[in-house]
Protein backbone atom coordinates (compact mmCIF):
# COMPACT_ATOMS: atom_id res chain seq x y z
CA UNK A 1 0.00 0.00 0.00
CA UNK A 2 2.70 2.56 0.61
CA UNK A 3 4.04 2.51 -3.03
CA UNK A 4 0.04 4.18 -3.76
CA UNK A 5 0.39 6.36 -0.94
CA UNK A 6 3.41 7.77 -2.40
CA UNK A 7 3.07 8.05 -6.17
CA UNK A 8 -0.79 8.52 -6.08
CA UNK A 9 -2.84 11.49 -6.12
CA UNK A 10 -4.78 12.43 -2.53
CA UNK A 11 -7.77 12.20 -4.93
CA UNK A 12 -7.68 8.28 -5.03
CA UNK A 13 -10.95 7.04 -3.08
CA UNK A 14 -12.06 3.59 -2.81
CA UNK A 15 -8.23 2.01 -1.94
CA UNK A 16 -9.37 3.73 1.25
CA UNK A 17 -12.31 1.95 2.14
CA UNK A 18 -10.53 -1.46 0.73
CA UNK A 19 -7.04 -1.34 1.60
CA UNK A 20 -5.89 -4.00 -0.10
CA UNK A 21 -3.69 -4.91 -3.68
CA UNK A 22 -6.11 -6.74 -5.45
CA UNK A 23 -4.97 -9.11 -8.06
CA UNK A 24 -7.22 -11.68 -9.76
CA UNK A 25 -11.22 -12.17 -9.86
CA UNK A 26 -13.63 -14.55 -11.21
CA UNK A 27 -17.80 -14.20 -10.88
CA UNK A 28 -18.36 -12.48 -7.33
CA UNK A 29 -14.89 -13.54 -5.93
CA UNK A 30 -11.80 -11.32 -5.96
CA UNK A 31 -8.59 -12.29 -4.61
CA UNK A 32 -5.99 -9.64 -3.10
CA UNK A 33 -2.12 -10.75 -3.85
CA UNK A 34 -1.79 -12.37 -0.47
CA UNK A 35 -4.52 -14.85 -1.37
CA UNK A 36 -7.59 -13.57 0.53
CA UNK A 37 -10.76 -13.83 -0.79
CA UNK A 38 -13.47 -11.36 -0.54
CA UNK A 39 -16.97 -11.77 -1.78
CA UNK A 40 -18.12 -8.58 -4.35
CA UNK A 41 -21.30 -6.69 -3.63
CA UNK A 42 -19.53 -3.77 -5.01
CA UNK A 43 -19.18 -4.83 -9.02
CA UNK A 44 -16.80 -1.66 -9.56
CA UNK A 45 -19.59 0.10 -8.65
CA UNK A 46 -22.29 -1.26 -11.12
CA UNK A 47 -19.38 -1.63 -14.07
CA UNK A 48 -19.91 -5.54 -13.39
CA UNK A 49 -23.39 -6.82 -13.57
CA UNK A 50 -21.91 -10.34 -15.04
CA UNK A 51 -18.99 -10.56 -12.83
CA UNK A 52 -15.22 -10.64 -13.11
CA UNK A 53 -13.69 -12.20 -16.01
CA UNK A 54 -16.99 -14.08 -17.27
CA UNK A 55 -15.33 -17.80 -19.44
CA UNK A 56 -17.78 -16.59 -22.65
CA UNK A 57 -17.14 -13.00 -22.53
CA UNK A 58 -13.47 -13.52 -22.00
CA UNK A 59 -13.22 -15.86 -24.59
CA UNK A 60 -14.37 -13.82 -27.17
CA UNK A 61 -12.45 -10.93 -25.97
CA UNK A 62 -9.34 -13.07 -26.47
CA UNK A 63 -10.04 -14.67 -29.62
CA UNK A 64 -10.72 -10.93 -30.94
CA UNK A 65 -7.23 -9.60 -30.23
CA UNK A 66 -5.72 -12.86 -30.98
CA UNK A 67 -6.97 -12.18 -34.47
CA UNK A 68 -5.56 -8.38 -35.04
CA UNK A 69 -8.91 -7.00 -35.55
CA UNK A 70 -9.60 -3.40 -35.08
CA UNK A 71 -8.86 -2.31 -31.25
CA UNK A 72 -8.81 1.69 -31.91
CA UNK A 73 -11.13 2.99 -34.80
CA UNK A 74 -12.21 6.16 -33.71
CA UNK A 75 -15.55 6.26 -35.36
CA UNK A 76 -14.61 4.76 -38.17
CA UNK A 77 -16.84 1.30 -39.20
CA UNK A 78 -15.38 -1.75 -37.70
CA UNK A 79 -17.01 -5.13 -37.92
CA UNK A 80 -17.03 -5.16 -33.80
CA UNK A 81 -18.66 -1.90 -33.89
CA UNK A 82 -21.57 -3.20 -36.45
CA UNK A 83 -21.64 -6.44 -35.39
CA UNK A 84 -22.72 -4.09 -31.57
CA UNK A 85 -25.21 -1.95 -33.41
CA UNK A 86 -27.10 -4.54 -35.08
CA UNK A 87 -27.30 -6.81 -32.36
CA UNK A 88 -28.46 -4.08 -29.56
CA UNK A 89 -30.88 -3.12 -32.19
CA UNK A 90 -32.37 -7.00 -32.29
CA UNK A 91 -32.28 -7.60 -29.04
CA UNK A 92 -32.74 -4.74 -26.82
CA UNK A 93 -34.63 -2.14 -29.06
CA UNK A 94 -36.96 -3.74 -31.05
CA UNK A 95 -38.40 -5.95 -28.81
CA UNK A 96 -39.04 -3.23 -26.36
CA UNK A 97 -40.59 -1.50 -29.21
CA UNK A 98 -38.29 1.34 -29.23
CA UNK A 99 -36.68 3.17 -31.60
CA UNK A 100 -33.66 5.01 -30.55
CA UNK A 101 -29.83 5.70 -33.03
CA UNK A 102 -27.36 5.22 -30.82
CA UNK A 103 -24.39 7.61 -30.47
CA UNK A 104 -20.87 6.77 -29.18
CA UNK A 105 -19.82 9.82 -26.73
CA UNK A 106 -16.31 9.27 -24.93
CA UNK A 107 -16.23 6.11 -22.98
CA UNK A 108 -17.64 7.31 -19.51
CA UNK A 109 -20.65 7.92 -17.94
CA UNK A 110 -20.52 11.79 -17.91
CA UNK A 111 -19.41 11.90 -21.32
CA UNK A 112 -22.83 10.48 -22.19
CA UNK A 113 -24.72 12.76 -19.50
CA UNK A 114 -22.59 15.65 -21.14
CA UNK A 115 -23.55 14.68 -24.70
CA UNK A 116 -27.10 14.20 -24.01
CA UNK A 117 -27.51 17.51 -22.12
CA UNK A 118 -25.90 18.97 -25.11
CA UNK A 119 -27.86 18.18 -27.72
CA UNK A 120 -31.03 18.58 -25.68
CA UNK A 121 -30.07 22.38 -25.64
CA UNK A 122 -29.23 22.25 -29.52
CA UNK A 123 -32.48 20.80 -30.04
CA UNK A 124 -34.25 22.98 -27.94
CA UNK A 125 -32.63 26.08 -28.42
CA UNK A 126 -32.75 26.60 -24.37
CA UNK A 127 -30.20 26.71 -22.15
CA UNK A 128 -31.70 25.47 -18.61
CA UNK A 129 -31.72 22.37 -17.70
CA UNK A 130 -33.94 19.97 -14.84
CA UNK A 131 -32.43 17.69 -12.65
CA UNK A 132 -33.03 16.89 -9.18
CA UNK A 133 -32.33 16.59 -5.24
CA UNK A 134 -29.41 14.23 -4.51
CA UNK A 135 -29.15 13.31 -8.02
CA UNK A 136 -25.46 12.00 -9.43
CA UNK A 137 -24.82 12.51 -13.05
CA UNK A 138 -20.86 12.71 -13.19
CA UNK A 139 -17.87 14.67 -12.47
CA UNK A 140 -17.45 16.91 -15.34
CA UNK A 141 -19.09 20.30 -15.59
CA UNK A 142 -22.51 20.26 -17.57
CA UNK A 143 -22.83 16.57 -14.94
CA UNK A 144 -21.69 17.98 -12.05
CA UNK A 145 -24.11 20.82 -12.74
CA UNK A 146 -26.91 18.47 -12.34
CA UNK A 147 -25.28 17.00 -9.57
CA UNK A 148 -27.07 17.84 -6.39
CA UNK A 149 -24.07 16.45 -3.71
CA UNK A 150 -22.18 19.76 -2.83
CA UNK A 151 -19.20 18.26 -1.85
CA UNK A 152 -18.80 16.81 -5.35
CA UNK A 153 -20.26 20.28 -6.56
CA UNK A 154 -17.44 22.37 -4.49
CA UNK A 155 -14.48 20.68 -6.27
CA UNK A 156 -15.14 22.31 -9.88
CA UNK A 157 -13.97 25.48 -8.63
CA UNK A 158 -15.94 27.66 -11.27
CA UNK A 159 -19.95 28.18 -10.70
CA UNK A 160 -21.91 25.71 -12.10
CA UNK A 161 -25.09 27.40 -13.80
CA UNK A 162 -27.98 27.01 -16.07
CA UNK A 163 -29.36 23.43 -14.07
CA UNK A 164 -32.81 24.40 -11.50
CA UNK A 165 -32.74 21.80 -9.07
CA UNK A 166 -36.00 20.69 -7.90
CA UNK A 167 -37.90 18.42 -5.10
CA UNK A 168 -37.18 14.62 -6.45
CA UNK A 169 -40.15 12.11 -5.08
CA UNK A 170 -40.66 11.56 -1.47
CA UNK A 171 -38.18 14.66 -1.05
CA UNK A 172 -41.05 16.55 0.67
CA UNK A 173 -42.40 13.64 2.64
CA UNK A 174 -46.13 12.76 0.93
CA UNK A 175 -46.29 16.38 -1.19
CA UNK A 176 -46.46 14.99 -4.96
CA UNK A 177 -43.34 17.00 -5.85
CA UNK A 178 -44.17 17.18 -9.56
CA UNK A 179 -47.25 19.70 -9.05
CA UNK A 180 -44.01 21.91 -7.78
CA UNK A 181 -42.75 21.33 -11.04
CA UNK A 182 -45.77 22.33 -13.04
CA UNK A 183 -46.85 25.27 -11.38
CA UNK A 184 -42.79 26.78 -11.19
CA UNK A 185 -43.79 26.09 -15.05
CA UNK A 186 -47.02 27.84 -15.07
CA UNK A 187 -46.28 30.73 -13.02
CA UNK A 188 -44.22 33.77 -15.18
CA UNK A 189 -42.84 34.97 -11.47
CA UNK A 190 -41.61 31.97 -10.50
CA UNK A 191 -37.74 32.45 -11.84
CA UNK A 192 -37.88 29.28 -13.62
CA UNK A 193 -36.93 29.24 -17.43
CA UNK A 194 -38.41 26.81 -19.57
CA UNK A 195 -36.26 24.16 -19.52
CA UNK A 196 -34.50 21.90 -22.83
CA UNK A 197 -34.52 18.90 -20.74
CA UNK A 198 -35.18 16.73 -17.51
CA UNK A 199 -32.31 14.81 -16.35
CA UNK A 200 -32.93 11.82 -13.67
CA UNK A 201 -32.05 8.61 -12.64
CA UNK A 202 -35.06 6.00 -11.93
CA UNK A 203 -32.86 5.34 -8.49
CA UNK A 204 -30.71 7.89 -7.31
CA UNK A 205 -27.88 5.26 -6.49
CA UNK A 206 -24.92 7.13 -5.32
CA UNK A 207 -27.95 9.26 -3.42
CA UNK A 208 -28.52 7.13 -1.20
CA UNK A 209 -30.76 4.26 -3.24
CA UNK A 210 -33.43 6.53 -3.73
CA UNK A 211 -35.88 4.94 -6.19
CA UNK A 212 -39.11 7.16 -7.83
CA UNK A 213 -42.19 5.81 -7.92
CA UNK A 214 -43.52 4.87 -11.00
CA UNK A 215 -46.48 6.68 -10.83
CA UNK A 216 -44.28 9.73 -10.30
CA UNK A 217 -42.44 8.50 -13.16
CA UNK A 218 -45.22 8.69 -15.68
CA UNK A 219 -46.36 11.76 -14.21
CA UNK A 220 -42.94 12.93 -15.07
CA UNK A 221 -42.92 11.84 -18.76
CA UNK A 222 -46.41 13.31 -19.11
CA UNK A 223 -45.19 17.04 -17.56
CA UNK A 224 -42.44 17.27 -20.05
CA UNK A 225 -44.77 15.94 -23.17
CA UNK A 226 -47.38 18.67 -22.43
CA UNK A 227 -44.75 22.08 -22.00
CA UNK A 228 -42.20 20.55 -24.83
CA UNK A 229 -39.43 19.21 -22.65
CA UNK A 230 -37.13 16.65 -23.57
CA UNK A 231 -36.70 13.65 -20.87
CA UNK A 232 -33.04 12.44 -20.09
CA UNK A 233 -33.05 9.17 -18.25
CA UNK A 234 -29.68 8.52 -16.40
CA UNK A 235 -29.83 4.39 -16.37
CA UNK A 236 -25.60 4.15 -16.32
CA UNK A 237 -25.50 2.87 -12.74
CA UNK A 238 -29.33 0.93 -12.66
CA UNK A 239 -29.83 0.49 -16.22
CA UNK A 240 -28.27 -3.23 -17.99
CA UNK A 241 -30.64 -5.04 -15.63
CA UNK A 242 -29.54 -3.70 -12.58
CA UNK A 243 -33.46 -3.55 -11.42
CA UNK A 244 -34.33 -6.14 -13.39
CA UNK A 245 -35.46 -5.34 -16.85
CA UNK A 246 -32.35 -3.98 -19.36
CA UNK A 247 -33.86 -0.59 -18.39
CA UNK A 248 -34.81 0.47 -15.28
CA UNK A 249 -37.87 2.53 -16.95
CA UNK A 250 -39.81 0.21 -18.57
CA UNK A 251 -42.21 -1.18 -15.87
CA UNK A 252 -43.66 2.25 -15.58
CA UNK A 253 -44.51 2.27 -19.87
CA UNK A 254 -42.94 5.12 -20.51
CA UNK A 255 -40.33 6.09 -23.26
CA UNK A 256 -37.48 8.43 -22.77
CA UNK A 257 -36.42 11.19 -25.28
CA UNK A 258 -32.74 10.05 -24.53
CA UNK A 259 -30.92 7.30 -22.79
CA UNK A 260 -27.54 7.30 -20.93
CA UNK A 261 -25.84 4.07 -20.71
CA UNK A 262 -22.40 3.62 -19.28
CA UNK A 263 -21.11 1.27 -16.66
CA UNK A 264 -22.00 -2.29 -17.23
CA UNK A 265 -22.72 -1.64 -20.92
CA UNK A 266 -19.45 -3.33 -22.05
CA UNK A 267 -20.08 -6.37 -19.82
CA UNK A 268 -16.47 -6.61 -18.72
CA UNK A 269 -15.16 -3.44 -17.37
CA UNK A 270 -14.06 -2.19 -20.63
CA UNK A 271 -15.11 1.47 -20.86
CA UNK A 272 -17.97 2.33 -23.06
CA UNK A 273 -20.54 4.69 -23.10
CA UNK A 274 -23.91 5.20 -25.14
CA UNK A 275 -26.87 8.06 -26.08
CA UNK A 276 -29.87 6.73 -27.25
CA UNK A 277 -31.63 9.38 -29.17
CA UNK A 278 -34.94 9.38 -30.64
CA UNK A 279 -34.32 9.84 -34.23
CA UNK A 280 -35.95 13.15 -34.75
CA UNK A 281 -33.53 14.40 -32.42
CA UNK A 282 -30.23 13.59 -34.17
CA UNK A 283 -29.21 17.03 -35.18
CA UNK A 284 -26.04 16.69 -34.74
CA UNK A 285 -23.23 17.84 -37.97
CA UNK A 286 -20.38 15.53 -38.65
CA UNK A 287 -17.72 16.05 -35.84
CA UNK A 288 -19.68 18.27 -33.51
CA UNK A 289 -19.70 16.15 -31.20
CA UNK A 290 -16.35 13.91 -30.71
CA UNK A 291 -14.02 12.17 -28.83
CA UNK A 292 -10.89 9.89 -29.03
CA UNK A 293 -12.43 7.30 -27.93
CA UNK A 294 -15.62 6.43 -29.30
CA UNK A 295 -14.48 3.21 -31.01
CA UNK A 296 -13.20 1.07 -28.19
CA UNK A 297 -13.79 -2.29 -30.16
CA UNK A 298 -13.17 -4.64 -27.34
CA UNK A 299 -15.94 -3.38 -25.69
CA UNK A 300 -18.16 -4.05 -28.74
CA UNK A 301 -17.23 -7.52 -28.56
CA UNK A 302 -17.95 -8.29 -24.66
CA UNK A 303 -21.19 -6.12 -25.15
CA UNK A 304 -22.55 -7.57 -27.99
CA UNK A 305 -21.51 -11.22 -26.73
CA UNK A 306 -23.62 -10.52 -23.48
CA UNK A 307 -27.09 -9.35 -25.15
CA UNK A 308 -26.65 -12.90 -26.90
CA UNK A 309 -26.07 -14.59 -23.49
CA UNK A 310 -28.32 -12.44 -21.35
CA UNK A 311 -30.86 -10.53 -23.18
CA UNK A 312 -32.32 -13.24 -25.50
CA UNK A 313 -35.13 -14.38 -22.94
CA UNK A 314 -36.13 -12.87 -19.39
CA UNK A 315 -34.70 -15.53 -17.03
CA UNK A 316 -32.01 -12.80 -15.97
CA UNK A 317 -34.51 -10.34 -15.03
CA UNK A 318 -36.62 -13.09 -13.35
CA UNK A 319 -33.27 -14.21 -10.98
CA UNK A 320 -32.52 -10.34 -10.63
CA UNK A 321 -35.99 -9.75 -9.10
CA UNK A 322 -35.43 -13.17 -6.91
CA UNK A 323 -32.18 -12.13 -5.96
CA UNK A 324 -32.97 -8.75 -5.11
CA UNK A 325 -35.81 -9.66 -2.87
CA UNK A 326 -33.74 -11.87 -0.96
CA UNK A 327 -31.30 -8.93 -0.08
CA UNK A 328 -34.03 -6.86 0.92
CA UNK A 329 -36.00 -9.22 3.04
CA UNK A 330 -32.21 -9.66 4.81
CA UNK A 331 -31.96 -6.24 4.94
CA UNK A 332 -35.03 -5.54 6.72
CA UNK A 333 -34.46 -8.20 9.20
CA UNK A 334 -31.05 -6.95 9.98
CA UNK A 335 -33.01 -3.40 10.69
CA UNK A 336 -35.45 -5.25 12.83
CA UNK A 337 -32.44 -6.89 14.56
CA UNK A 338 -31.12 -3.59 15.59
CA UNK A 339 -33.41 -1.20 16.02
CA UNK A 340 -31.01 1.34 17.12
CA UNK A 341 -29.58 1.56 13.98
CA UNK A 342 -32.74 3.38 12.62
CA UNK A 343 -32.88 1.11 9.46
CA UNK A 344 -34.34 1.99 6.39
CA UNK A 345 -34.69 -0.26 3.53
CA UNK A 346 -34.68 1.12 -0.15
CA UNK A 347 -34.09 0.03 -3.37
CA UNK A 348 -35.10 -1.94 -6.65
CA UNK A 349 -34.19 -5.23 -7.86
CA UNK A 350 -30.43 -5.71 -7.03
CA UNK A 351 -29.58 -2.15 -5.76
CA UNK A 352 -30.81 -2.08 -2.18
CA UNK A 353 -30.02 0.08 0.13
CA UNK A 354 -29.90 0.43 4.18
CA UNK A 355 -30.36 3.69 5.31
CA UNK A 356 -28.66 4.00 9.42
CA UNK A 357 -28.23 6.57 11.79
CA UNK A 358 -25.26 8.59 12.39
CA UNK A 359 -21.94 6.72 11.11
CA UNK A 360 -23.06 2.92 11.39
CA UNK A 361 -23.24 1.88 8.05
CA UNK A 362 -19.35 3.10 7.31
CA UNK A 363 -18.60 1.05 10.35
CA UNK A 364 -20.05 -1.81 8.81
CA UNK A 365 -18.70 -1.69 5.60
CA UNK A 366 -15.82 -1.56 7.11
CA UNK A 367 -16.24 -4.15 9.69
CA UNK A 368 -17.61 -6.42 6.13
CA UNK A 369 -14.29 -5.90 4.50
CA UNK A 370 -12.48 -7.21 7.38
CA UNK A 371 -14.83 -9.89 7.07
CA UNK A 372 -14.37 -11.31 3.72
CA UNK A 373 -16.82 -8.72 1.83
CA UNK A 374 -16.41 -5.42 -0.38
CA UNK A 375 -19.36 -3.39 0.04
CA UNK A 376 -20.04 0.26 -0.21
CA UNK A 377 -21.67 2.91 1.28
CA UNK A 378 -24.21 5.73 -0.58
CA UNK A 379 -25.66 9.10 0.40
CA UNK A 380 -24.85 12.07 0.98
CA UNK A 381 -23.24 11.77 4.43
CA UNK A 382 -22.23 7.89 3.54
CA UNK A 383 -25.20 6.47 5.62
CA UNK A 384 -26.60 4.06 3.48
CA UNK A 385 -24.98 0.45 3.37
CA UNK A 386 -25.05 -0.21 -0.39
CA UNK A 387 -25.88 -3.43 -1.92
CA UNK A 388 -24.60 -3.57 -6.01
CA UNK A 389 -23.40 -7.27 -5.95
CA UNK A 390 -23.03 -8.97 -9.86
CA UNK A 391 -26.38 -10.10 -11.01
CA UNK A 392 -25.00 -13.53 -11.71
CA UNK A 393 -23.76 -14.05 -7.97
CA UNK A 394 -24.76 -17.52 -6.99
CA UNK A 395 -27.16 -17.68 -4.47
CA UNK A 396 -25.02 -19.39 -2.23
CA UNK A 397 -22.53 -17.26 -2.51
CA UNK A 398 -24.89 -14.46 -1.97
CA UNK A 399 -26.42 -15.92 1.43
CA UNK A 400 -22.67 -16.36 2.72
CA UNK A 401 -21.90 -12.81 2.35
CA UNK A 402 -25.21 -11.17 3.53
CA UNK A 403 -24.02 -13.67 7.02
CA UNK A 404 -21.31 -11.72 6.84
CA UNK A 405 -22.87 -8.56 6.50
CA UNK A 406 -24.62 -9.28 9.76
CA UNK A 407 -21.72 -10.32 11.53
CA UNK A 408 -20.20 -6.99 10.81
CA UNK A 409 -23.10 -5.37 11.48
CA UNK A 410 -23.98 -7.27 14.93
CA UNK A 411 -20.07 -6.01 16.01
CA UNK A 412 -20.77 -2.61 15.27
CA UNK A 413 -23.74 -2.50 16.82
CA UNK A 414 -21.90 -4.13 20.24
CA UNK A 415 -19.14 -1.67 19.98
CA UNK A 416 -21.88 1.31 20.66
CA UNK A 417 -23.44 -0.54 23.12
CA UNK A 418 -26.68 -2.09 21.45
CA UNK A 419 -27.95 -5.50 22.49
CA UNK A 420 -29.86 -7.10 19.10
CA UNK A 421 -33.83 -7.54 19.36
CA UNK A 422 -33.88 -11.12 18.37
CA UNK A 423 -31.60 -13.25 17.56
CA UNK A 424 -29.28 -13.60 13.98
CA UNK A 425 -31.86 -13.35 11.17
CA UNK A 426 -29.36 -16.01 9.55
CA UNK A 427 -30.17 -18.21 12.23
CA UNK A 428 -33.65 -17.82 12.74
Amino acid sequence: MKTFERLESEVRGYIRSFPTVFQRAEGARLVDEEGREHIDFFAGAGVLNYGHNHPELKKALVEYVAGDNIVHGLDMGTVAKRAFLERFREIVLEPRGLDYKLQFPGPTGTNAVEAALKLARKVKRRHEVVAFTNAFHGMTLAALSATGNSFKRAGAGVPLHNVTHLPYDGYLGEMNTLEVFERYLADKGSGVDKPAAVILETVQAEGGVRPCSFEWLRGLRELTEKHDILLVVDDIQVGCGRTGPFFSFEPAGIQPDIVCLSKSLSAFGLPMALVLLRPELDVWAPGEHNGTFRGHNLAFVTATRALELFWKDDALTKSVQKKGAIVAERFRKIAERFPAAQGKVRGRGMIVGLDCAGDIAGEVSKAAFSRGVVMETAGIDGQVLKFLGPLVIPEAELSRGLDLVEEAFEAVMKSHGTKSANPASAQA
